[in-house]
């Protein structure tokens, strides 16, 4: 994971903002504590892709209870149904997909259907503690400007993707193959992913648009992993 602050001039992450109103307007590491407003961590991940998967609660551990949340791409609302019941925590899922759309309504989830693409334009600056982008990073193409909208109406946020650089992934390349595995499982001709990176990669494109990398957790197997982690 790594934690970046907004400076002048980040596999998975996340940044979280300070506890505000609700939102106005029509988702590897963790980090001990409440960050310092501004700041985004990101996490790396690769652990298996289950309904509760083993980010949840390094992510659940860097949200305040009762924290205003926004998880963007959010799936079928899993990631929120855990933080409502481990944190107490209040807010919406955006998602694209109808079907997720529907599961998330039925799990009691907040959730607005929106491309996110087409920026955040339904929330103001600093409406959430906690802008979640877990595991949808790599399927968006303009990026950088993505960065700018969750640090825009986030305090804080937490980013996770899965690392290309990750060893098993490593050697599937230097095999002449691109990697399948649980966090990436799609063949190369029809995966939804289109921009991987690896950790280091991130961290310069946050160096870039004005973030700086406060804290990284590199996630193998589900525990956090210190030696070489890119």
């Amino acid at each position: 994971m790594n934690r970046i602050d907004k400076q002048s001039g980040a596999q998975n992450g996340s940044q979280s903002a300070s506890q505000g109103a609700p939102p106005g307007g029509s988702q590897s590491g963790a980090a001990a504590g409440k960050p310092a407003a501004g700041h985004m961590a990101a996490t790396s991940r690769h652990a298996a892709n289950n309904k509760l998967r083993a980010d949840f609660t390094i992510i659940a551990g860097m949200v305040q209870p009762g924290a205003w949340v926004l998880d963007l791409g959010c799936g079928d609302g899993a990631l929120l149904k855990f933080l409502q019941g481990a944190r107490g925590v209040k807010g919406y899922g955006v998602e694209i997909d109808d079907a997720n759309v529907r599961a998330a309504l039925e799990a009691g989830i907040n959730v607005l259907q929106s491309n996110l693409e087409r920026g955040l334009r339904s929330f103001g600056d600093a409406t959430f503690d906690v802008v979640i982008l877990s595991q949808t990073l790599q399927a968006m193409h303009n990026i950088e400007g993505l960065l700018r909208e969750i640090t825009r109406v986030g305090k804080e946020a937490i980013v996770s993707f899965p690392n290309l650089r990750y060893a098993p992934n490593f050697k599937q390349l230097e095999a002449g193959r691109m990697p399948v595995s649980d966090t990436l499982p799609y063949q190369w001709h029809d995966t939804p992913n289109v921009h991987l990176c690896t950790l280091l990669d991130f961290e310069d494109l946050c160096e870039e648009v004005g973030l700086a990398v406060a804290e990284r957790i590199a996630l193998t197997d589900g525990k956090p992993v210190t030696d070489n982690p890119n």
